[in-house]
């Protein structure tokens, strides 16, 4: 069996494919990225070229078990002086919480504005001439794609959060083509991608020279996007934009807003609602999730010089503005922090308190991700080997929570499918409320008995303390 046969009963049959685009690229084009019919991006094989043989393989983030988050950090970083190592960040020089105090950039961002305020600073100090990260689309069929901006105006367009599918093949051929220094921003599996391909590819080693990572839940599928316009008011085929991530200044940090934009009974209109109000917005669902982010142990993006996401911590979260969680595993960057420190409220945090702003996250990927294993292995079936092994060593209520999730997942696209089809939302809440009520029965009585532990714990080391 030669590599493209390989990569398609590997990864793309068994829906291990997240889209990245870096088999394309390695394949000029051999391999297409095309969107599908759950709206994500997915390889596509010519059938004319099934005996190609490249080295394809080697670059996808998830049939490439050998070369791990653990191996790249440590040929990327474990030279610098003073590197820390933890299981769950991998390496890292600096651990933060804050957000930018200067100009627009916490205002116009997600979160704590520190993403778009320190791709201006690398290049202002001429660092890097280009940055690539995702910004609105010109294509009509889609939202949002990566894109090259040239000056402080360009990447404050692109600030916000996109929970939406993208795909890197395009952006990386100009890169090849244009000799500039460039910032590569993107989640843990893009940026995992682009390391293995900057292995083989020397022209990406040698301009894409500083890479940001963004903490990461799961990807989701256009249906996302789709379903919090639908349920707006605005049809699939109508939507031209959307805010992800609108602030309150009278809300927490973490009760923010969705703003779409587009075409009602032909009028453009533009209607926002709180999050919270919204059928597919809890995230722990996992509704319109790529399959492949089920078998993903890599919550920060080791493989990044730096990774930020939000500071879902409770000193923290009350702050309307948002707060940042910032790891440093380059030292290039954490001297250019330092040197533009009174632009920014930072706190150093300890490698724990980066764990508990992502706590959830790691449960799933971590705990969730060796039960999903044991899944796979017990019905024979081929899956990526993951520096956590497979096991059914955890609680029942558990093993319920993570089984449900692949359900849930499953069944968001099933029923997205019958609502399009009847051209009814309801149908799809409808549909969807017995499975997800049943779910938050369960969970809710995990996080119950979870409590009552932590109490009864608090209270034995109070007592030990006397």
């Amino acid at each position: 069996m030669n590599t493209i046969q390989e990569l398609k009963k590997r990864i793309i049959d068994n829906d291990y494919c997240i889209g990245c685009g870096a088999c394309s690229y390695v394949s000029k084009g051999i391999i297409s990225i095309k969107r599908n019919d759950k709206g994500q991006f997915q390889a596509l094989i010519d059938q004319k070229y099934a005996y190609y043989n490249n080295d394809i393989l080697n670059v996808c983030p998830f049939y490439n078990s050998e070369v791990t988050e653990d191996i790249l950090g440590k040929e990327l970083f474990s030279l610098a002086p003073d590197i820390k190592y933890d299981n769950y960040q991998g390496y890292y020089l600096s651990n933060y919480a804050g957000h930018i105090q200067e100009g627009q950039y916490r205002v116009k961002g997600s979160s704590g504005g520190f993403g778009s305020w320190l791709a201006s600073k690398l290049l202002e100090e001429g660092l890097v001439d280009k940055v690539i990260h995702v910004k609105s689309s010109n294509e009509s069929d889609m939202l949002f794609e990566y894109k090259i901006s040239n000056d402080i105006e360009e990447i404050q367009e692109g600030s916000k959060s996109r929970y939406y599918p993208i795909e890197m093949s395009k952006v990386l051929e100009y890169v090849r083509e244009k000799k500039y220094k460039y910032l590569f921003i993107g989640i843990p599996c893009f940026i995992k991608s682009l390391r293995l391909l900057q292995k083989q590819d020397s022209i990406l080693k040698e301009r894409i020279i500083l890479t940001l990572g963004l903490v990461c839940g799961h990807l989701k599928s256009d249906f996302f996007a789709k379903s919090l316009g639908w349920e707006l008011g605005i049809k699939p085929s109508d939507l031209k934009d959307i805010d992800f991530r609108m602030k309150y200044a009278d809300q927490p940090a973490n009760r923010y807003g969705v703003r779409v934009t587009g075409k009602v009974q032909g009028n453009l209109k533009v209607i926002e609602a709180p999050t919270k109000e919204l059928f597919v917005s809890n995230w722990g669902h996992g509704l319109f999730k790529y399959s492949a982010c089920d078998y993903c142990d890599d919550v920060l993006a080791e493989t990044a010089d730096i990774t930020i996401g939000d500071a879902w911590l409770r000193e923290y979260s009350k702050d309307s503005g948002g707060t940042n969680v910032i790891i440093v595993r380059n030292p290039i960057i954490d001297d250019l922090i330092e040197t533009f420190r009174t632009e920014i409220s930072l706190d150093e945090i300890s490698a724990n308190k980066i764990y508990q702003s992502q706590a959830g996250g790691f449960r799933h990927r971590r705990d969730g991700l060796k039960y999903r294993l044991y899944l796979k292995d017990l019905n024979n079936q081929w899956r990526p080997r993951k520096r956590v092994e497979a096991s059914d060593n955890i609680p029942k209520q558990r093993r319920k929570i993570y089984e449900m999730r692949l359900r849930l997942t499953e069944y968001s696209y099933k029923n997205y499918y019958k609502a399009i089809e009847e051209d009814d939302y309801r149908i799809f809440i409808k549909n969807m409320s017995g499975i997800i009520n049943e779910y938050d029965k369960v969970y809710r009585g995990n996080i119950a008995v979870y409590l009552i532990k932590r109490l009864i714990g608090k209270v034995l080391r109070i007592l030990k303390l006397r």
